[in-house]
C-alpha cells in the first residue's frame, strides 16, 4: 500500500510541475528563429488617407512611422533600408497592402521622407524584421 501511495504522489508532483512549466512558457514572447529579410520595391501612402481606418483598426496618421505589408503580422517592427541611398527607418506594420504588382511595402509619408522616397515615389528597399509582435492572449 505504501508503494502505491508514493507512486501516486510522484505522479501528482510531476503533473503539477509540468502544468507550472507550461503556463510559464505560454506567457513568453513569440520570436521565430532566424532573420526575416525581403527585398523589393516600396512606395508610400498619399496624405489624403489621413484619418481613415487601417486594416488593424487604427486611424491612419501620415506623420507616424507606420507601414502596410501583405503578410507580416500587425505590430511587427521592420527596418526599411533604401538600397539607392542606404538610409533606413524602423516602421510598425499596421495595415495591409500594397495592392500594386511588384511592390512589397507601403510606407507612411514620414517614413518615406526619412529614407528619401518622397521625391521618386518608388524605390528598391530591403526589409528586416527587428521585432515580432507579442502573441495575443485569447
Amino acid at each position: 500500500m505504501r508503494f502505491y501511495i508514493k507512486n501516486v504522489e510522484k505522479k501528482r508532483f510531476f503533473f503539477v510541475l509540468t502544468a507550472i512549466i507550461l503556463s510559464i512558457l505560454s506567457c513568453t514572447e513569440y520570436t521565430p528563429q532566424g532573420t526575416w529579410i525581403q527585398v523589393g520595391y516600396a512606395s508610400y501612402y498619399s496624405r489624403e488617407f489621413k484619418g481613415r481606418r487601417t486594416a488593424s483598426g487604427e486611424i491612419f496618421d501620415p506623420m507616424k512611422l507606420t507601414a502596410a505589408h501583405r503578410r507580416l503580422p500587425f505590430g511587427t517592427l521592420v527596418k526599411v533600408t533604401n538600397l539607392e541611398n542606404h538610409r533606413s527607418v524602423v516602421v510598425r506594420i499596421n495595415d495591409r497592402g500594397p495592392f500594386v504588382k511588384g511592390r512589397i511595402i507601403d510606407l507612411s509619408y514620414k517614413a518615406a521622407l526619412k529614407i528619401g522616397l518622397v521625391s521618386k515615389g518608388v524605390a528598391k528597399v530591403k526589409l528586416e524584421v527587428i521585432r515580432w509582435p507579442k502573441r495575443r492572449r485569447r
